[in-house]
């Protein structure tokens, strides 16, 4: 009889740093095997859906700004868009490229904070930016100065920069001139050669030998680059119109977490996000943007999770070249805004926030009044996906020293840039062995 007990290890990180919230994971590993990840969201939800009942479709624009306070224009754009939907209006193509304009402001502030202080000291083995910033003070220097450039685009655009205030429902309060965004267009070019050399730049790091056969999804569009229009698309076959959402994904509860978890009817965990977006787009990106992808030999398919962070990159030279072309071909709109005819209907939104697809929908009564919302944000929809990295990343490389490997799966977390404060809040990090 053999009465040997299994083998064991137990590691733990009581709060993994670099991301935003707090939470759990549990690794259960026996016999060099693990048999069980949890990714544990143990503070409670913010109830914002709860809180949208009964308040005036008007708004939901400002109301769910306040979700996150890094990418406060992807909820402002997706609650809008399901408002639209549901009125039956289409703004003018005006508009809509103002919109992109606002995008790209927030893509380049988001993309910049998490590439330079969130993920780069990974990879260049400091624990956080200002260790980093002693050793690599001018690109510390020049990632506060492309964030700026971000923050004050969204600020000229909606107002302010966190929790903006210009967007409505049918366009904005009140139209930039012309001259107003002539300002940005040398701050931009500085940006946009700054962009570049943060792309070479990622492209040197060295990255952990993991692939994963990933179901990507993310909108598409076949003449642009998705930021707020478009259908859904994966990998795998999957393309369907926002409003089929429902129909394909569906959240679930599971026990070891307050936040609810998204699956692809009949495939599982699948992958949102600046990964998902560049495999499945990379057709739709500016010339100038492909040319630098495939200059530093970053082209589709990539399936290595941790490369995520060089399509940060090549989205942020995208944005800033975006931007400047929109502001190029401004032409001020007459109106600010159409005008809304409130009717009872059911209303969906999609739009591309930095870290993904994020659903919004909206059921109105007949005066316009919120009787029901849904809001499915980036992160909620990558836990399983995380849960599944963790999984394999660990089997893997379970031979290294324990700190080693907890410090290998605190950046396959960072891979994702989850901002679980969107809907709960995120990450304590604890492995378990038998």
């Amino acid at each position: 009889m053999n009465n040997r007990k299994p083998k064991t290890q137990s590691l733990k990180v009581d709060y993994l740093a670099r991301v935003e919230g707090e939470g759990g994971l549990v690794v259960k590993v026996q016999d060099k095997t693990v048999k069980d990840v949890k990714l544990k969201i143990f503070e409670p939800p913010r109830f914002f859906e709860a809180f949208l009942r009964g308040r005036h479709f008007s708004e939901a624009p400002d109301i769910t700004a306040r979700i996150c306070g890094i990418c406060p224009i992807a909820y402002q754009m997706s609650s809008v868009h399901a408002m639209e939907d549901a009125f039956g209006i289409e703004i003018p193509e005006q508009l809509a490229q103002l919109r992109r304009l606002i995008y790209c402001g927030e893509w380049i502030e988001s993309h910049v904070l998490h590439i330079y202080m969130l993920h780069a000291p990974d990879f260049l083995g400091f624990p956080d930016a200002i260790q980093m910033a002693k050793k690599y003070p001018e690109q510390v220097q020049t990632a506060l100065r492309l964030k700026r450039t971000g923050n004050d685009l969204v600020a000229l655009l909606a107002g302010r920069e966190i929790h903006p205030i210009n967007v409505r429902v049918g366009g904005f309060y009140k139209m930039p001139r012309k001259k107003d965004l002539e300002t940005m267009i040398e701050p931009l070019k500085w940006a946009l050669d700054a962009a570049i050399d943060t792309a070479r730049f990622t492209s040197t790091l060295e990255f952990p030998d993991f692939e994963r056969d990933y179901l990507f999804v993310a909108m598409h569009h076949p003449s642009e680059y998705p930021f707020n229009r478009g259908r859904l698309v994966s990998n795998r076959g999957l393309d369907i119109a926002v409003r089929e959402y429902d129909h394909h994904f569906f959240e679930e509860h599971v026990a070891h977490t307050t936040a609810l978890q998204s699956v692809h009817n009949g495939h599982g965990e699948y992958f949102v996000g600046p990964l998902a977006r560049f495999n499945l787009n990379f057709d739709q990106l500016t010339p100038l943007a492909r040319q630098v992808a495939q200059d530093i030999g970053f082209v589709p398919p990539v399936s290595n999770p941790f490369k995520s962070i060089i399509a940060r990159a090549v989205e942020t030279v995208f944005a800033i070249e975006e931007a400047l072309r929109i502001i190029e071909e401004y032409d001020m709109p007459e109106k600010p805004a159409v005008a809304i005819e409130p009717r009872a209907g059911t209303g969906y939104g999609c739009s591309e926030a930095p870290r993904g697809i994020l659903y919004h929908r909206y059921k109105l009564s007949n005066n316009g009044h919120i009787l029901d919302a849904k809001i499915v944000p980036p992160t909620s929809q990558n836990q399983k996906s995380i849960e599944q990295d963790l999984h394999h990343l660990v089997q893997k490389f379970i031979d290294l020293p324990k700190d080693a490997l907890t410090y290998q799966c605190e950046q396959a977390v960072r891979n994702y840039d989850p901002c679980i404060s969107c809907s709960v809040h995120f990450l304590k990090l604890e492995f378990v062995g038998d």
